[in-house]
């Protein structure tokens, strides 16, 4: 069977929750749609949907196969929209929300660039760490952690990984010198630390074990702020031990400022998604999209 047409099958399957529904969606018969997921699920030796008599469930395997259809069938829309448009150069105003440090830092440099290659593209950029409505925007940057199970989009969204980034334990080479390096994730409270957080709440620093579990650390340092852009700056001036985002530090160890401290285990890992409206993959959003791709890794 053709393969795309039964990613579509088990795609619609997934968002409708069940054959019957995808089938009148699709123009088929609910037997077609159950042999698509079949086809798939026998190319790749897994089951993908958990199917009862009265309900249907992903397994994980078939959770982590639905996001991957999803981009891979966007990516297939836009490829069709762009021949369609004989490679309409985008315009309009395109409105983009992101986070507020890392979009000053890492996006909003390349959406300049970008738009500075468009003079028809008029670019409106929010920063803000609050979750917005995403009516308000054509395209939304959103960073969710390693064992977060989705980013928050709500129905009617396609999302899009565009890059991965690395948390830090870092310190300046002055402070390590006085008070060593931290033999492991848990000696970290005998260190003074620079914490995120808000209201004297801070922010606990996860990290993930050789196996990949989540392992929280409750930082007790005499500083805490709600500032990354702060607390790398504290950590410079050597006042303490912080986790930071490898995006915001990476300067800043190679210019032998601050130190990136190794220990077992594995540092705990962002990934930065983007976030637009179902069937409304215009030139616009498809240029964005395709330049945050390409620069943001590089930025990681």
């Amino acid at each position: 069977m053709d393969r795309i047409e039964s990613m579509i099958a088990f795609v619609k399957a997934v968002e409708t929750g069940s054959f019957a529904r995808a089938a009148n969606v699709l123009g088929l018969s609910a037997p077609m749609v159950g042999k698509h997921v079949h086809s798939l699920e026998h190319r790749l030796g897994v089951r993908l949907i958990n199917r009862t008599t009265r309900r249907q469930s992903l397994t994980e395997a078939g959770r982590t196969y639905y996001d991957q259809c999803r981009t891979i069938l966007a990516d297939i829309e836009a490829a069709e929209t762009t021949a369609s448009e004989n490679l309409a150069a985008p315009q309009g105003r395109l409105r983009v929300t992101m986070p507020s440090l890392l979009g000053r830092v890492c996006i909003a440099p390349i959406m300049l660039k970008m738009a500075a290659d468009y003079p028809k593209l008029k670019l409106e950029m929010s920063f803000t760490d609050d979750i917005v409505d995403l009516d308000d925007y054509d395209l939304a940057i959103r960073s969710i952690g390693e064992h977060h199970d989705a980013v928050a989009g709500g129905a009617g969204m396609m999302t899009r990984r565009l890059s991965t980034h690395r948390m830090l334990i870092c310190a300046s080479p002055t402070y390590l010198a006085q008070r060593g390096e931290p033999v492991d994730v848990h000696s970290i409270g005998a260190h003074e630390t620079i914490a995120f957080g808000r209201i004297a709440r801070p922010q606990r620093w996860r990290f993930s074990d050789e196996d990949g579990a989540p392992i929280d650390i409750e930082p007790h340092g005499r500083f805490v702020m709600d500032d990354l852009a702060a607390i790398a700056d504290a950590a410079v001036a050597g006042l303490g031990v912080a986790w930071l985002p490898s995006w915001l530090v990476r300067k800043r160890i190679e210019d032998g400022e601050l130190v990136s401290v190794v220990y077992p285990g594995r540092s705990y890992s962002y990934h930065n998604h983007a976030l637009w409206h179902k069937d409304v993959l215009t030139p616009k959003i498809r240029i964005a999209l395709d330049h945050l791709a390409f620069e943001l890794p590089r930025l990681m």
